[in-house]
């Protein structure tokens, strides 16, 4: 299939200086610990995450002849290797808190190894597909609608809406470079389903170790929490139909083409270092 990635996309790092506060505070979103952990959860993984997504890509680009999706696996590899290195200091002010951040980071790292040791490099790109797909989804969301991410300390705010942004940018490049290389939807579908789990897995992990330490773990702030992912108007609930469209036979990522939200946030970050 062509691919409907918008032909004047450019993809480029932006090399961002947060100056996060040290110390991190501790429910930095809303004074909220469950919002402030599932967003803390989610960094967690990031750093092991992206440096896989990285290689899997990596793996595939000597196979690419078409020089506009080469320069754009270029930016994809400069926009993820950024996001590694802002999420390991992000990550660092995590355990100056006390969090176990270490044996969370040990899960991942430990399937990620089995994944590069057992699966062919086709089913590692389209785990990072799928996992792209997913990153994708929740930065449309988290830039259309602000009250996902209204009440975060500045700092932070700027830090996940920098993150969606790029996340936009660049969320068809793994999906093209799989399409010409592989192209066998049923891989992506079952990727699709394995990543799901693990990623759900791993943030109501990483949430409940969190708000355990702070002894804010309870019934009733669980709840109000599970309530604000999967309520009837709850974040995750505003991905569902998005997420499904993955599994359709014709799906590609800008079928969802959110490019003038994506040119107006990075208007927010014009004249930064790139």
């Amino acid at each position: 299939m062509s691919s409907l990635t918008p032909a004047n996309l450019t993809i480029r790092p932006r090399h961002m200086d947060f100056s996060l506060p040290d110390p991190l505070p501790r429910h930095w979103h809303s004074n909220d610990p469950f919002k402030t952990h599932f967003f803390n959860a989610m960094s967690v993984l990031f750093p092991d995450g992206e440096r896989f997504f990285i290689d899997s890509v990596r793996y595939f680009r000597d196979q690419i002849t078409d020089p506009v999706l080469k320069e754009q696996i270029r930016g994809f590899i400069g926009q993820e290797g950024h996001h590694s290195r802002e999420h390991i200091d992000y990550n660092n002010r995590l355990r100056d808190l006390g969090y176990d951040i270490n044996h969370l980071e040990t899960r991942v790292k430990k399937r990620i190894r089995f994944v590069q040791k057992n699966f062919s490099a086709e089913r590692q790109l389209a785990g990072t597909v799928a996992m792209e797909h997913f990153t994708a989804i929740m930065a449309n969301a988290m830039l259309r609608d602000p009250q996902w991410i209204e009440g975060a300390t500045p700092n932070l705010k700027q830090l996940w809406r920098w993150h969606a942004l790029e996340e936009t940018e660049h969320k068809a490049v793994a999906f093209d470079v799989y399409m010409q290389v592989c192209g066998d939807r049923k891989i992506l579908r079952r990727a699709m389903r394995q990543s799901t789990f693990f990623f759900l897995k791993d943030v109501t992990q990483g949430t409940w170790h969190m708000m355990k330490k702070d002894g804010e773990l309870s019934v009733k702030s669980w709840f109000k929490g599970m309530l604000w992912l999967w309520g009837p108007n709850g974040f995750f609930s505003h991905l569902i139909s998005d997420y499904r469209d993955f599994y359709k036979a014709d799906f590609h990522p800008w079928q969802h083409n959110n490019a003038d939200l994506m040119e107006s946030v990075a208007r927010e970050f014009e004249g930064l270092p790139a």
